[in-house]
């Protein structure tokens, strides 16, 4: 693999790895207030749909990605409701949510556009443009360095930047604020959250909305960034894989990245080498586009047991009287 394969194939990697950090991020926030959200997958794929319908007809990806955002909040209200308000089970409410998001984007889908459950392809000021930072061309013949910048850090849209960015914001305000700190006691602790007269369905319920708000970033990245509209059951599994990756990150946003730069990798590597031969032997395409869900399994599989997720995790909060 020369220098310039290896540059195109991390520029996919980040480019994949987006979408997943930013639901894991999501999930991160919502497990650490002890509300576990299965859901990401359908808040992602509602939030797809969404931002690319509304970006077709208004033609803006910025109104399309605020419709995204959107959508997926509502979301993340019927499952505070369910989970927090009424107390119901969390994996539930998520599962509930995933079904309700499939079957509704293809339903509306078909209903807006009469294109068997997909949105017309998007160009334009409807997608999120590539940019291109200061000097990138300049430094390109710089050796080494020169093609890291302008083409591995440079040319991403303006989501892929927004989402390195949360990274280390997310970390600040989990460690490094008073709302961080309230915010992972009520999922360590809500008892002595609310002993202390800070409300725990309030916390609760804002983790869900950040929740909801980086799901639809991660969904509308999928439909406007990644690709040119929405097609039925696009999120993939993403949601799912980004759990695994909450798991093996154990729940810490530095770590998250790591993980979703790995499975990153893995889908890059997947869509990139396809019927590998291996002297007379080749690998099926159908084994490299499995590779990041068998990858997920064995993650779980092996680090379930070393990661310990918030002690009230998944169990609604009953004020003693």
């Amino acid at each position: 693999m020369d220098f310039a394969t290896l540059l195109q194939l991390l520029d996919s990697t980040v480019r994949l790895a987006t979408p997943l950090l930013l639901a894991c991020l999501a999930g991160l926030f919502s497990e650490r207030a002890g509300v576990f959200d299965i859901g990401l997958e359908g808040k992602m794929l509602i939030s797809a749909f969404f931002s690319a319908a509304v970006a077709f007809m208004t033609g803006s990806v910025w109104l399309g990605l605020l419709a995204g955002i959107a959508s997926s909040m509502v979301m993340s209200l019927i499952h505070g409701l369910a989970s927090i308000t009424f107390r119901g089970n969390q994996l539930i409410s998520g599962v509930a949510i995933n079904f309700l998001a499939s079957g509704l984007t293809v339903l509306v889908a078909q209903d807006w556009f009469s294109q068997g459950g997909r949105t017309p392809s998007l160009t334009g000021a409807a997608r999120f443009s590539e940019i291109t930072l200061p000097l990138a061309e300049t430094l390109r013949p710089v050796p080494f360095l020169g093609p890291i910048y302008a083409d591995l850090i440079s040319g991403h849209s303006a989501l892929v930047y927004m989402a390195f960015l949360i990274v280390p914001l997310s970390w600040w305000v989990l460690f490094r604020t008073r709302f961080g700190l309230r915010l992972r006691a009520v999922g360590e602790a809500p008892e002595a959250v609310d002993t202390a007269g800070v409300s725990v369905i309030r916390l609760r319920y804002t983790a869900v909305l950040i929740c909801g708000v980086l799901c639809g970033l991660a969904g509308a990245y999928l439909a406007t960034g990644l690709q040119a509209g929405f097609v039925k059951e696009m999120t993939a599994g993403r949601g799912f894989i980004a759990l695994a990756a909450l798991i093996f990150a154990k729940w810490r946003p530095w770590y998250a990245l790591s993980a979703c730069l790995l499975f990153g990798l893995l889908q890059a590597l997947a869509l990139r080498y396809q019927n590998i031969d291996l002297g007379g032997f080749t690998i099926p395409v159908q084994f490299m586009d499995a590779l990041p869900y068998i990858l997920t399994v064995v993650i779980l599989a092996g680090f379930v047991g070393k990661a310990i997720p918030p002690r009230a995790g998944g169990e609604p909060y009953v004020k003693e009287r």
